[in-house]
């Protein structure tokens, strides 16, 4: 058997790393540990890392005195079982810290041939009872990942009765709309495994109300304001006779399996508290930004409640937490049970009010050489978020020095992947040698992103749902913050224009094809009239130079 490894004195945090560069961001911002895998064999299809990848990757993480685990977590077939030798003689010359193994024949193939090896056992190994800890515990593991579902109440537990192994717990991430990593409608819907990582989210899909007529043809439901007080469509589930459940959809659709994404920093005290051993991040398919601002917002929430436990609170940490683009946060099954709060019925994109700017490319003796990730307008106001120091410095910023042409404009768009220079003068308040050195290579910088009236009530809305799974929102603030964003979804539809007019009052649109009566007898149309006598119904004027003065003489 497995010598078992010790526990750690503190929690540690374990963020994710789909590429090289994520895992240097994740150390860098404070991660304890990282996990990683390469595609064919860590249920992650989309993972960038090749096997040299990983040994830089290790390499870089010992040095910083970081953990590194390896995935192995597929569920194996006759055909993967070739590359496992190799898999495994590679992984040894690694020296990673655990290997994450989800199948109960590859957990003891490397176990017999790498007993060296730490083995972790999987969240795809569905552990949700102290039971299969111990069975766990028993054949060699150092370390249980326990899936989502676990409730706080049911963790207590098996921290009690599995007092010798190291336990492992989501913290934050993305959910599943079903029981994690089991869900069909990936496979069903575009061929995609939902757990090895290629998950389509057709939960996330906008579906629309279809009806079939007695005669068998099929028609989309309409829903407008002729037809919207017409139906009412109800579910009555086979032993709840008489009991009848709206299905509620509007024009925009439904997205009635839309999971928020989960969010335990207001309860996180509580898992330090029973010593979860590994406080687990999810998001190896996310981006840089992600990975450093999440790892920023719990090691100083670790950190601090170690240093303060009576006095510890989430707040500053979430309002970090919230510069990062979410579907809005649920507890998930913290309480043992999912309720309405832990879905987001109306959108299935994530937002914030912040956004990805730059990262600091290079630092020279004069100047931050940044790499852009988002359009910059002047009068932007950046702000320097460090790796190394809890303290932001922002700048207002002007105009752009393109790093190679040394050409100046007054706005920069991240397309063409450009670096622009910001020299240490524009930093008038800011020490010259803090910024060499608190503002290293892959520092992160953020900027506020403009929001439509529906993204800031949706934003207003999903945080005060998160108060009331929490136990200190209102219900009466919920429904009127619901109707203020339903509203302004109303307003978005409304707004909506095609680039070109309709009707002929509101001038030509080039068309000159549906009986527009304006256009076929208004004399300022008469060479327009020409041109379109040779173009098919419905086609538009050409956008050559003949075309364009004909444009501009209709406009």
């Amino acid at each position: 058997m497995v010598v078992l490894a010790k526990r750690p004195e503190r929690s540690e945090l374990l963020m994710p790393a789909g590429d090289l560069q994520k895992l240097k961001m994740a150390v860098l911002y404070g991660a304890d540990a990282i996990y990683l895998g390469t595609p064919d064999m860590s249920l992650r299809t989309k993972s960038e890392f090749t096997l040299e990848d990983v040994v830089e990757g290790v390499e870089f993480a010992h040095k910083y005195g970081k953990r590194v685990y390896l995935t192995l977590n597929l569920f194996s077939h006759n055909k993967d079982i070739p590359k496992l030798e190799q898999y495994v003689k590679t992984v040894r010359k690694v020296k990673p810290d655990g290997v994450i193994i989800a199948d109960p024949g590859v957990f003891q193939y490397v176990k017999d041939m790498a007993p060296d090896l730490e083995l972790h056992v999987s969240t795809q190994a569905n552990i949700c009872s102290w039971l299969s800890v111990k069975f766990w515990q028993e054949q060699g593991a150092s370390l249980a990942v326990l899936a989502r579902e676990v409730s706080y109440a049911e963790l207590v537990e098996i921290r009690e009765k599995c007092p010798d192994i190291k336990l492992e717990a989501f913290v934050h991430g993305a959910m599943c709309m079903t029981y994690s990593g089991r869900c069909l409608l990936s496979n069903y819907m575009s061929e995609r495994g939902a757990n090895q990582g290629n998950c389509a989210n057709s939960c996330r899909w906008n579906y629309k109300v279809h009806m079939r007529l007695k005669d068998g043809t099929i028609k989309e439901l309409e829903l407008n304001e002729h037809t919207l007080g017409l139906f009412e469509f109800l579910l009555e589930e086979g032993v709840r006779e008489g009991e009848l459940m709206p299905i509620e959809e509007d024009e925009r659709g439904s997205y009635i399996l839309n999971s928020k994404d989960l969010c335990l920093m207001p309860k996180l005290d509580d898992y330090l508290r029973i010593g979860v051993d590994s406080l687990k991040v999810e998001g190896r398919n996310k981006s840089q930004y992600y990975v450093a601002l999440v790892a920023r917002a719990y090691r100083m929430a670790i950190d601090d409640w170690y240093e303060d436990r009576e006095n510890w609170s989430p707040e500053k940490y979430m309002a970090e937490l919230d510069t990062v683009q979410s579907r809005g946060y649920t507890l998930a099954f913290h309480e043992g049970r999912l309720t309405n709060h832990a879905h987001n019925y109306e959108n299935t994109s994530t937002i914030a009010e912040w956004e990805f700017a730059g990262l600091v490319n290079k630092v020279e003796n004069d100047a931050f050489i940044v790499e852009v990730k988002n359009r910059i307008e002047s009068g932007d106001v950046l702000e320097f978020v460090s790796p190394v120091s809890r303290n932001t410095i922002f700048l207002r910023i002007y105009e752009f020095i393109d790093n190679r042409t040394e050409k100046v404009t007054d706005a920069v768009n991240a397309g063409q992947k450009p670096f622009i220079r910001v020299p240490f003068s524009l930093f008038d308040r800011e020490d010259l040698e803090e910024l060499r050195t608190s503002y290293p290579e892959m520092t992160i910088i953020r900027k506020e992103r403009a929001l439509t009236r529906e993204q800031w009530n949706r934003l207003k809305l999903d945080k005060e749902s998160s108060k009331i799974e929490q136990g200190h929102g209102s219900a009466m603030l919920y429904e009127k913050k619901r109707d203020a964003l339903a509203v302004s979804l109303d307003e978005a539809n409304a707004e909506r224009k095609f680039k070109t007019p309709r009707i002929g009052v509101e001038g030509c649109c080039g068309r000159g094809c549906n009986g527009c009566l304006i256009f076929w007898q208004d004399p300022s149309y008469a060479k327009a009239r020409e041109l379109m006598l040779d173009k098919k119904q419905g086609e538009m004027l050409d956008k050559n130079s003949r075309g364009k003065m004909v444009l501009k003489e209709i406009a």
